[in-house]
C-alpha cells in the first residue's frame, strides 16, 4: 500500500467536467449552521443512552473528555480546511500527509460514520413520530430517506438553505426546552440510579464504576459527532480560507452549549433513571414535569422533530461528499461520482442511502451509534496526525487561520480518538465487529483494485502531486 506501487491514470476534461459541484453556494454562517445540523439531532436521542452505561456521573466526565477531544479537532481541522479546500474533507488532509493509503482509510472511515449515522437518526425519527402520530418502523424510514435524498438531488444551493432554516426550528425547540425544565432542575435527581456495588469505583455519582466512564464515551460522542463534515463543503463555499474556519468554530462553541443544557436538564428535571432508555428522551423529561399531553411536552415532540431531521438531512449531504471526492479520485468506482444537471452527485446521494436504510431495519438506534463512533474514531485519529505531519514536513503551506496550541492541540485530540476508538469495543462487541468487516471489505477493494486505477487529475491528487514537486525542486 506504499506510495510507489499506487498508479494513476489520466483522463479527459469531459471526466471532471462531469463531475462539478456548485461553488459559491455557502457563507460562514451556512457552514455553521451547516455544522450544528449535522450534529444536533444528538441533542435529542441517542447521548442519553450514556446514563445507562455510566450514570450522570460517567456521563458527565465523559463528555469533558469528548468535548476537549472535538474541540482540539475542530481548531485542527479549522486550519487544514482553509489550507487545503477541497470536497475530500478529511480524505484529502491525509492524502495530503501520508499518501493514498491514509487518504483512502481516512475517507472511508468517515463514509462508515456517515452512513451509519443516518440510519441511528432514522430509528430515532421513529420513535418522536411515534409519540406524535402512532407511526414508527420501515415506512417512516424509507419515507425519510426518499425525501431528503429527493431534496439533495434538487441542488445543493435549495438544500443548505432548507437546512438552514429546519435547524433554526430545532434551536428554538431546545430553548423551549431548557426554560421549560430549569426551574424543575434538582441536584438529587442525576444520581438516582442504582448503584452497582459489583463495580469497581461505584457511588451515587458513578453507579456503574470508573469502567462506566469508558463506556459511556460514544454517547457523549454524539453530542458532537459529525461536525467534522464541515470541511466537505470547501468546494462549495465562498472563500474558503476565511469561511471554513468562522464554520466550523462557530458550530462547534453552538453545540459544547447545547450538549451542556440537555446533559444537565434532562436528567435534572426528571430523573437520570427515567431518561437512561427513553427513545425520545427530551419529550419524556417534559411529560415528567408537565404531563404527558402538556403544551411544552407536545411543542417539542413537535418541534423536536426538526432536530433529528436537520441532521438526518445534513449528513446525506456529508456522506455524497465524501463519497464523491473518493469516486471521483479513482478509490471508489467511478460511477458513483458524476453529477446531474444540477450539480449533484446523484448516485453518491442514493447508493449509501439504501445501504442505511437496510441497516436501520433493525430498530437498534444505539447499534448503529456504535457502528457509526468506530468509523468516526479512526477518522478523528488520522486527521489530527495529519495536521501533526503537515506541520512538521510542509511548514511553508499557506495557512490562512493557524490551530491555537499547534501540533499540541492536534495531539491531544489525536490520543482522545484511539481512546474513544477502544471504548467501542467495550461497548457493543458486535457493532465494533460489524464495523470493522465493512471496513476491511473497503480496504481490500483498495488494495487489490482501485489503488492501481487513481485519477492524476483529481483535486486532491493534484495537490500532493504539486507538493511532491516542489518537495523534489527543493532538493
Amino acid at each position: 500500500m506504499a506510495e510507489k506501487n499506487v498508479r494513476y491514470e489520466s483522463v479527459t476534461h469531459a471526466y471532471l467536467d462531469r463531475r462539478q459541484l456548485r461553488r459559491g453556494a455557502a457563507g460562514w454562517v451556512l457552514l455553521a449552521g451547516l455544522g450544528v445540523s449535522y450534529v444536533i439531532s444528538g441533542d435529542f436521542a441517542g447521548w442519553n443512552f450514556g446514563l445507562a452505561e455510566g450514570g450522570f456521573g460517567g456521563m458527565l466526565i465523559a463528555t469533558l473528555i469528548m468535548g476537549t477531544m472535538y474541540t482540539c479537532m475542530v481548531l485542527s481541522l479549522a486550519e487544514l480546511s482553509a489550507s487545503l479546500p477541497t470536497a475530500g474533507g478529511g480524505y484529502s488532509f491525509a492524502r495530503r500527509a501520508m499518501g493514498p493509503a491514509g487518504g483512502f482509510l481516512t475517507g472511508t472511515a468517515i463514509l462508515l460514520e456517515y452512513m451509519f449515522a443516518p440510519a441511528a437518526i432514522a430509528v430515532f425519527i421513529g420513535a418522536y413520530c411515534q409519540e406524535l402520530f402512532g407511526v414508527d418502523g420501515p415506512v417512516v424510514y424509507a419515507a425519510f430517506y426518499a425525501v431528503f435524498v429527493g431534496i439533495h438531488l434538487w441542488g445543493v444551493g435549495e438544500a443548505l438553505k432548507i437546512m438552514l432554516v429546519i435547524t433554526a426550528i430545532a434551536v428554538l425547540a431546545l430553548v423551549v426546552f431548557v426554560v421549560g425544565m430549569a426551574p424543575h432542575f434538582e441536584l438529587a435527581n442525576l444520581f438516582d440510579i442504582a448503584v452497582n456495588d459489583a463495580a469497581w469505583g461505584a457511588s451515587a455519582f458513578l453507579p456503574q464504576g470508573y469502567l462506566g466512564i469508558w463506556a459511556a464515551l460514544p454517547f457523549a460522542m454524539w453530542l458532537f459527532l459529525a461536525v467534522e463534515g464541515v470541511p466537505l463543503a470547501a468546494e462549495e463555499s465562498k472563500d474558503p480560507g476565511r469561511d471554513m474556519p468562522r464554520g466550523i468554530i462557530s458550530a462547534m462553541l453552538v453545540l459544547l452549549v447545547l450538549g451542556a443544557a440537555v446533559l444537565l436538564l434532562a436528567p435534572g428535571g426528571a430523573g437520570a433513571q427515567a431518561m437512561q432508555d427513553h427513545g425520545a428522551p427530551l419529550v419524556g423529561a417534559l411529560q415528567a414535569v408537565y404531563g404527558e399531553d402538556s403544551n411544552a411536552a407536545v411543542f417539542v415532540n413537535a418541534v423536536g422533530l426538526a432536530g433529528l431531521i436537520a441532521s438526518f438531512f445534513s449528513i446525506i449531504y456529508a456522506y455524497s461528499r465524501q463519497v464523491f471526492a473518493l469516486s471521483r479520485a479513482g478509490y471508489l468506482p467511478r460511477v458513483l461520482s458524476v453529477t446531474s444537471a444540477r450539480k449533484a452527485p446523484t448516485l453518491a446521494l442514493i447508493v449509501p442511502g439504501l445501504i442505511g436504510f437496510l441497516f436501520s431495519l433493525t430498530g437498534e438506534g444505539d447499534l448503529m451509534i456504535a457502528m457509526a463512533v468506530f468509523g468516526a474514531t479512526i477518522s478523528y485519529a488520522l486527521m489530527t496526525l495529519s495536521h501533526v505531519l503537515l506541520r512538521f514536513r510542509e511548514p511553508e503551506l499557506p495557512r490562512p487561520y493557524r490551530t491555537p496550541g499547534g501540533v499540541f492541540t492536534s495531539a491531544v485530540a489525536c490520543v482522545l480518538a484511539v481512546v474513544a476508538f477502544v471504548s467501542t469495543f467495550l461497548v457493543n462487541l458486535q457493532a465494533a465487529l460489524l464495523s470493522a468487516v465493512f471496513y476491511a471489505v473497503l480496504i481490500a477493494y483498495f488494495v487489490f483494485y482501485s489503488r492501481h486505477r487513481l485519477v492524476a487529475q483529481a483535486p486532491e491528487e493534484e495537490f500532493a502531486a504539486i507538493a511532491a514537486a516542489e518537495a523534489t525542486l527543493e532538493k
